[in-house]
């Protein structure tokens, strides 16, 4: 499995002389999946839904890394979403040709169905300098 641990970004100077603005991390999308699983679908189902999750990053070369965990916010504002899903790419574009690749697409088929609720979201990192 390939990881990609590299941040590459551009400060922007602002008007007043030496202050600091945001910056678009260059390189880098990540593409953001909430996910609350069906009563009826075990644990050791999810297990092997998420172990087909990760194993993208080995069949789709846009992929570029995997991660996942359980909500664990003591907000209560999880809205019934359990599971948070994040994998790297380096490009918009490289989104969609990972979403269209045949691995996704039959992993995507089994997944979407053992799901109660599921929400995606893609953005370009953003670091605020101070």
């Amino acid at each position: 499995m390939q990881h990609y641990n590299y941040i590459i970004y551009e400060v922007k100077e602002s008007s007043e002389k030496g202050r600091k603005e945001m910056a678009e991390v260059k390189g880098i999308v990540k593409h953001i999946v909430l996910a609350k699983f069906k009563d009826e679908i075990s644990e050791e189902q999810i297990d092997e839904l998420i172990k087909g999750f990760a194993n993208l990053v080995n069949l789709v070369p846009q992929m570029k890394s995997f991660h996942w965990g359980k909500d664990v916010s003591a907000e209560n504002l999880h809205q019934g979403f359990t599971h948070v899903f994040e994998t790297t790419f380096e490009s918009v574009e490289a989104i969609a040709e990972y979403t269209a690749h045949p691995s996704h697409v039959e992993y995507a088929n089994l997944f979407v169905a053992s799901l109660d609720k599921l929400l995606a979201v893609d953005y370009k990192p953003t670091i605020v300098n101070l």
